[in-house]
């Protein structure tokens, strides 16, 4: 903000990533899906925006290749300094883990980003509480309760979200992450951010949105994909035009598609949309 005289929180982006189906497809591989999130990544922090993700921690990931990369390049912070990076853990990922993982990964993180563990009632859970629990397998039941509540714990304490790639199967949640997290934020009315050039179920829901003509690979078989004939691609609330998403929703080149979200990102941050919600960080 030009205004010298109001000082505002960062906003926090919450970005949802996974693989994609349809990578090669349209002419891309994995190393560019890590690229672009690693990109964004970069450019959010150095525009002191913060960063949100619910990763699972699986090896080779994103979450794992985000947090490697926010330790390479982001300067451990010093006592009382904001935490630039949060990943907030769901119910059944975290039962799963023993808690000398969790904590080995804590203290590996320490200074640079903070692990969030969400209880199966959606409150964030301490590391004292977790110690007293044995890790154990969750059940499918607990998968998709537990997923859904921590995306909305997640959207309820973040400002704009970023959503590419998706896996369309094999998921644990009540319908593909990336999709949910983009339903969550149209219903609570997050700026969106829908980047489709690396298919996948963001692609998928941005043709749902009319962003985005249907192609070859074009799908609407995954369960929950009705769910978004309520809403069209004017309902983003992002600060791009409907032209701008459109490309944004189509295009496969990084640096275009880190453009558009950094723009919109300021002019969210401008118009002070994030103020007229009251959001409250915790």
């Amino acid at each position: 903000m030009k205004n010298g005289a109001r000082t505002e929180a960062p906003l926090r982006v919450a970005i949802s990533a996974s693989e994609s189906p349809d990578i090669t497809a349209f002419g891309l591989s994995a190393g560019h899906l890590g690229d672009i999130v690693a990109d964004l990544a970069l450019q959010c922090l150095a525009a002191d925006m913060d960063l949100v993700y619910g990763g699972d921690l699986r090896k080779n990931g994103l979450t794992r290749l985000l947090f490697e990369l926010v330790m390479r390049y982001t300067p451990s912070q010093e006592a009382g300094q904001r935490v630039r990076v949060m990943n907030h853990l769901a119910w059944p990922v975290h039962i799963g883990m023993s808690i000398e993982d969790i904590e080995s990964l804590a203290s590996e993180l320490s200074g640079v980003a903070q692990l969030v563990l969400i209880g199966d009632d959606g409150t964030r859970m301490t590391l004292r509480a977790r110690r007293a629990l044995p890790p154990r397998t969750p059940s499918a039941e607990e998968w998709m309760d537990g997923l859904t509540v921590m995306r909305n714990f997640q959207c309820a304490r973040t400002d704009a979200r970023v959503v590419l790639g998706g896996q369309v199967a094999g998921y644990k949640g009540r319908m593909p992450g990336v999709a949910e997290e983009a339903l969550l934020s149209l219903r609570c009315g997050q700026p969106l951010y829908l980047i489709g050039g690396f298919g996948g179920a963001a692609r998928d829901v941005a043709e749902s949105l009319g962003l985005a003509e249907r192609w070859a690979g074009s799908r609407h078989t995954w369960q929950g994909q009705e769910e978004f004939s309520d809403w069209s691609g004017h309902d983003l609330n992002n600060g791009l035009s409907h032209e701008e998403n459109y490309t944004l929703a189509t295009t496969s080149f990084i640096g275009r598609a880190i453009v558009l979200v950094l723009r919109g990102l300021y002019r969210t941050r401008t118009a002070g949309d994030r103020n007229s919600r009251g959001i409250a960080h915790a």
